[in-house]
């Protein structure tokens, strides 16, 4: 057999591994999240291909619930970001802090890592900041890394963002420029659910049920 052949069935082996691990991941989503298949299909693509995602809906959707919910399932960590006017930079990015030494009394700066230091980072409601601010995270997408009083910090990787925009309340907010539009590999519009799914939601909500979530693939798979 050719070496050709041999390398057709390694593609072919490993595009079943990956197929079937996509499914276990979806399962895992479905146990929480009921309906929005093709929401939950474009947050996945976006973690398999490496990107970032905007997720524009109203509030109420479970939108952070199922950022969340993917991060256990692929035990990645999982950090959310409320973006309000008075956000700074370093509120996302993090910070130098001053401490002293209780033994030898000197003090130094020692660095405060900020949310942005996650697998996974959900950045709500990101057109409710200004633009300096904003751009820090986009900044972080870009890079995977961040830097504070000239030192360069990297992220951990694998590195994700998922924003969220409101369509619907657009007073007070700092609408995103096409240039950092560009930066996300999807806009995802998620859209309230039909009357059976929203019984299912109101059936498992009103419900004491703990989810027993698996975990069907790790970072480094992903990075992989």
């Amino acid at each position: 057999m050719e070496s050709g052949s041999f390398e057709k069935d390694d593609d072919i082996a490993l595009a079943r591994d990956l197929k079937r691990r996509y499914d276990d991941v979806r399962a895992e989503v479905a146990k929480v999240i009921h309906g929005q298949e093709s929401v939950v299909e474009l947050v996945l693509l976006t973690v398999l291909v490496g990107g970032n995602s905007l997720i524009v809906g109203v509030p109420g959707l479970a939108k952070t619930l199922l950022i969340h919910t993917l991060a256990q399932v692929l035990d990645l960590s999982f950090s959310r970001i409320q973006f309000t006017p008075d956000l700074m930079p370093s509120d996302i990015t993090g910070t130098d802090l001053v401490q002293e030494d209780p033994e030898t009394g000197r003090r130094e700066l020692v660095f405060l890592p900020g949310p942005v230091f996650a697998n996974i980072v959900l950045a709500d409601e990101i057109n409710r900041t200004p633009p300096k601010t904003q751009s820090a995270l986009l900044e972080a997408m870009q890079e995977h890394r961040v830097t504070i009083q000239g030192k360069t910090y990297d992220l951990e990787e694998p590195f994700f963002v998922f924003a969220t925009q409101n369509p619907i309340e657009l007073e007070g907010t700092y609408p995103l420029p096409e240039a950092q539009l560009d930066r996300f590999m999807f806009e995802i519009v998620m859209n309230y659910l039909p009357a059976g799914d929203e019984l299912d939601v109101v059936r498992a909500t009103t419900a004491t049920q703990d989810f027993d979530l698996q975990h069907t693939m790790s970072g480094e798979q992903i990075r992989a």
